[in-house]
């Protein structure tokens, strides 16, 4: 894969979970405790043996400069490749619909690459996958441009791309749809191509007033190229709304997806923390959760997951919900079904309550 160039965009349309996407993009939302979402296509990056990857940066990119850094945890801070901010070039209430105009400012990068082909991505989709299967699948069946997707497990209210294929792999069909069905072709938004392909595509696209890659620039195109689709059969979730992130970081509860996603296939990568172990007061009561680093814990926990340097206080009680990093949750409080961004404080005797489907989402810094 060292012939393979990676590109992560992350000039992605937040409107579906913009309660936890104010001051930073889906790319760098917290995750499973310790990581932030694009960990995993930068770690399937790395371990798939791409040297070069290009992050196209949102208009707030500044949670991503200090996540990544230089890359040096995903072994990408090198003297030759390796790691490459691209700017944004989007008016700052326009980065959803701007991409083609993003790609085509940065094509330089692009064309100064030695890379033969292009890994196109966004940042906010939780799998673990090494995409040399799928460079061999896209060599094989001499295709121009090979689209990796899954099939749902589910029915879902996100937006998603559907495709329809042939036995071989031969896409006949890409739509745009409001919502997923069972047993449908989920494109995970991942395309593979030719660097030639993809400059030829952003250029022609572009230059004619198109925005969108895939509806401007592959569906419009599709008679033009041979587009075939690459199935991965593994655990996929793609973050597309509120809903979509509190259950995937349910699903980690469950030791088989966990196993899959970061103990079965390649590691998952992310900044380095030194932290202490968490702590447990006699009192403490902890099941099936996930607990990091720094935490204190002397009231009751279940079904949780709680990030870095979180404090429940003696009798708290927290159930089916998500403690991002620093937060307070005071004496004799109860927080069930709820997303607490960083550095929430709950005050004593609180009683927070939301619903499976609809988790109770409380702003970063908020006291309650």
């Amino acid at each position: 894969m060292n012939r393979v160039i990676g590109l992560i965009n992350l000039e992605e349309d937040r409107q579906l979970i913009k309660e936890i996407t104010t001051d930073r993009p889906i790319a760098t939302v917290p995750f499973a405790g310790r990581y932030r979402l694009i960990d995993f296509i930068l770690s399937n990056m790395v371990n798939s043996g791409i040297i070069n990857v290009g992050i196209l940066l949102p208009q707030k990119f500044g949670s991503v400069l200090d996540h990544i850094r230089s890359g040096k945890d995903w072994d990408l801070a090198r003297r030759h490749e390796g790691l490459f901010y691209l700017p944004p070039v989007c008016a700052k209430n326009d980065s959803a619909s701007c991409e083609l105009s993003t790609f085509y400012k940065n094509i330089d990068f692009m064309k100064k690459s030695t890379q033969d082909y292009v890994l196109l991505s966004g940042g906010h989709t939780v799998f673990n996958m090494n995409f040399n299967n799928a460079l061999r699948f896209h060599q094989n069946t001499n295709s121009d441009i090979t689209i990796i997707y899954h099939k749902a497990t589910h029915e879902s209210s996100a937006p998603c791309t559907v495709l329809q294929c042939k036995e071989n792999g031969l896409i006949t069909d890409i739509a745009n749809h409001s919502a997923s069905y069972n047993d449908a072709n989920i494109s995970m938004g991942i395309y593979l191509m030719s660097r030639k392909t993809f400059i030829d595509i952003v250029e022609y696209a572009y230059e004619r007033g198109g925005c969108d890659f895939l509806l401007d620039g592959i569906m419009r195109l599709h008679n033009k190229y041979n587009v075939y689709g690459y199935n991965y059969s593994g655990y996929v979730s793609t973050i597309n709304s509120i809903h979509d992130y509190y259950k995937t970081n349910m699903d980690l509860l469950n030791p088989q997806i966990w196993q899959e996603l970061f103990m079965d296939n390649s590691l998952i990568y992310t900044r380095t923390k030194n932290d202490i172990p968490a702590q447990y007061k006699s009192k403490a009561k902890v099941q099936n959760s996930l607990i990091a680093n720094g935490c204190i814990i002397e009231g009751t926990v279940s079904n949780s997951i709680l990030f870095r340097d979180v404090k429940i206080a003696k009798g708290a009680e927290i159930k089916n919900s998500i403690i991002m990093q620093g937060c307070t949750i005071n004496e004799d409080a109860l927080v069930e079904n709820v997303i607490c961004d960083k550095s929430v404080t709950i005050s004593p005797q609180k009683w927070l309550k939301g619903a499976i489907n609809y988790p109770f989402i409380v702003e970063k810094n908020t006291v309650i």
